[in-house]
């Protein structure tokens, strides 16, 4: 009798999005080229119209919307995304274009399990138009960074991030261009690490291959 090491089993994750998808393609393809052992249970959406469902449906994957218009406040919202995320028993919540600012409830059901990618290189510029504020304060580097997620916005500790040089003559849609190909990259990287157990929070630091991670790991272009 044989068993299963549980680091060659596919981990099984869910990735929720609210727009065009192009992450959550990286991650289609990945996984099907066989380079991310994972198993993309569901791709739920905030949004009944986003293009991103269109991608899952394509690659065969269970979809779920969400529509957070039509719960009366955030806690509603909250409980009904995770019931609709629980029902697919993931290891991993992969937020990938998701732009719903969640509450503490759902954030702590999910703590060291849930990640996130921001166009930035966190901590520098959190939140919304980082494009345009790293081209307006002249900034000579820009990037991604792929980080769990925690009840502060944009905060949580930092896996990898992605960097590029910026070009006196870049704007915000190159730039955009630009670090969603990064982002293409180091996100499966990420989920990789934490489906391959070589990732993992203990003691509220970052562990990747039984060592602290002091810094995030860089990927540069």
């Amino acid at each position: 009798m044989t068993g299963n090491n549980p680091s060659t089993i596919p981990l099984p994750i869910v990735i929720l999005i609210s727009g065009y998808g192009s992450n959550l393609q990286a991650i289609i393809d990945t996984t099907r080229d066989g380079e991310l052992p994972v198993e993309i249970r569901g791709v739920i959406s905030n949004r009944p119209d986003a293009y991103g469902l269109l991608r899952a449906k394509k690659a065969g994957i269970p979809t779920k919307i969400i529509n957070h218009k039509i719960y009366s406040d955030r806690r509603e919202f909250d409980r009904a995304l995770q019931e609709a995320i629980d029902s697919y028993h993931p290891s991993l919540v992969i937020l990938a274009g998701f732009m719903r600012i969640l509450g503490p409830d759902l954030i702590n059901h999910y703590q060291d399990r849930m990640m996130n990618i921001h166009p930035s290189l966190l901590p520098a510029y959190p939140g919304l138009h980082t494009h345009q504020r790293v081209l307006d304060a002249g900034e000579k580097r820009h990037g991604a960074s792929v980080h769990f997620v925690t009840n502060e916005l944009d905060s949580g500790p930092v896996i990898i991030q992605g960097s590029i040089a910026v070009s006196p003559g870049d704007n915000v849609e190159n730039l955009n261009t630009r670090v969603q190909k990064l982002e293409h990259h180091i996100y499966p990287l990420a989920i990789k690490w934490f489906a391959e157990r070589r990732l993992e929070i203990k003691e509220n630091k970052i562990m990747l291959d039984n060592k602290p991670l002091t810094t995030p790991v860089e990927y540069n272009e």
